[in-house]
């Protein structure tokens, strides 16, 4: 079949990963990461827009767009630790759903039969059906958890006469046997919908549902913690779904159905990192950012960090199994890393090779920590970093206070 190419806007790649064409195996042999496009809204019930989701998630980004992405809390590079390439949009006309997302769930399966993890842009949540239903014809139908974030359920029956759209696309896959019930774990719930006739169905299938209430009343890491037990038993892998109006629409405004009391920018991102840290995540979708409504482009940054947190992430696990590590990205910024011994403290290399110094004291040969004073991290005995903090009445740590207008004499003086 022809390709039509891009659909909207460039076809450009994710933040500059290499491309790959989905019909040449040999251009993403061995990739442990595709990203694919779905530029569709033809599921969606209110505002559309998503069909412009995937090229605003892949290119909103204030650095340049040159495949390197390194994380300060993870101290990896997703998309260079990781082998990543784009395979472009998927072709999804939105006027024919039947059609468009049966192209989306080959395309889906031929990532994961080819072992990497398929990563969709998108796109209403109907999307979300070929995504997870793709993969788990590979890894075994019954055999594939969902964590799925969202403000709806998604578990509708018959909408606006169809069977297809973008609030049923979890009923569908639960129907279909693609996915169990009993391992479908959904986060961010609230509002006003599903009715309760809809709720009753989701009971019956075992879902587990963690409405905002029960989230701000036990707290977010612990509803997790039950999520991962859940979704872990008797699963080959869990599939992430993101719709980002789990967030509140303060965090993410340019959404098709925005319900306010949603979960932060912060616990999204945390949750996102700590799902992809413990659990052995085997696709991923981030849908629902509609860019016409969307406001200095507030949520096509989050979508974008979204897929950056996972990918790294995914990156330090990996790098934690070779290595037999652990790591906490709670710890201080710094820690373990060793100072530049032949650069003074407050000082910068100057083009004609004076330094120009920004230190608190005279002493030319000041570093950091002063000598004399306590380590800036210590380690205990199971490895964790703990902060040092310095005595303000140690001499060599206490502050100078004279001033460059100060006469020679004073300057002397202090010294």
């Amino acid at each position: 079949m022809t390709r039509y190419g891009a659909q909207f806007g460039p076809d450009i790649t994710f933040l500059g990963v290499p491309p790959c064409d989905l019909d040449e195996p040999e251009s993403y042999a061995g990739a442990d990461v595709v990203v694919l496009g779905a530029p569709f809204d033809g599921g969606t019930s209110h505002r559309p827009g998503t069909r412009f989701g995937p090229q605003a998630i892949r290119m909103t980004d204030y650095l340049p767009h040159d495949g390197s992405r390194p994380s300060l809390a993870l101290r990896t590079d997703g998309l260079v630790d990781l082998k990543v390439v784009d395979a472009g949009d998927v072709e999804m006309y939105s006027g024919d759903i039947e059609v468009a997302l049966p192209a989306l769930e080959a395309a889906v399966e031929k990532v994961a039969r080819a072992g990497a993890i398929p990563v969709v842009l998108g796109g209403d949540h109907s999307i979300a059906f070929p995504d997870a239903k793709g993969v788990a014809n590979v890894l075994g139908h019954g055999r594939v958890s969902m964590i799925h974030f969202d403000a709806h359920a998604d578990t509708g029956d018959i909408e606006f006469g169809s069977l297809w759209g973008h609030g049923q696309p979890m009923r569908r896959l639960i129907e279909s046997g693609a996915l169990r019930g009993d391992r479908f774990l959904q986060v961010g719930l609230r509002g006003y919908w599903p009715p309760p006739e809809t709720l009753d169905w989701m009971a019956g299938q075992r879902m587990r549902s963690f409405e905002m209430t029960e989230i701000v009343h036990r707290g977010l890491q612990d509803c997790l913690t039950e999520a991962f037990a859940i979704a872990t038993d008797e699963c080959e892998g869990v599939f992430l779904s993101v719709d980002i109006d789990v967030c509140d629409p303060g965090h993410a405004p340019g959404t098709g159905t925005p319900e306010p009391g949603g979960l932060s920018a912060r616990e999204l991102l945390d949750s996102v990192r700590r799902i992809c840290l413990e659990l052995p995540v085997v696709g991923i979708d981030v849908v629902e950012v509609s860019p016409p409504y969307d406001h200095a482009d507030i949520t096509a940054a989050l979508a974008n960090r979204v897929v950056l947190e996972a990918l790294s992430a995914i990156a330090r696990k990996r790098r934690d199994e070779r290595e037999g590590t652990r790591w906490d990205p709670a710890q201080p910024l710094l820690a373990g890393r060793v100072p530049e011994p032949t650069q003074p403290f407050g000082s910068t290399p100057h083009a004609h090779g004076h330094h120009h110094s920004t230190a608190l004291s005279h002493d030319d040969n000041q570093t950091w920590p002063a000598k004399g004073a306590p380590p800036a991290y210590t380690h205990d005995d199971t490895g964790h970093v703990a902060t040092a903090h310095a005595d303000k009445t140690h001499p060599d740590t206490a502050r100078d206070e004279t001033t460059d207008d100060e006469t020679p004499e004073k300057n002397e003086e202090s010294s």
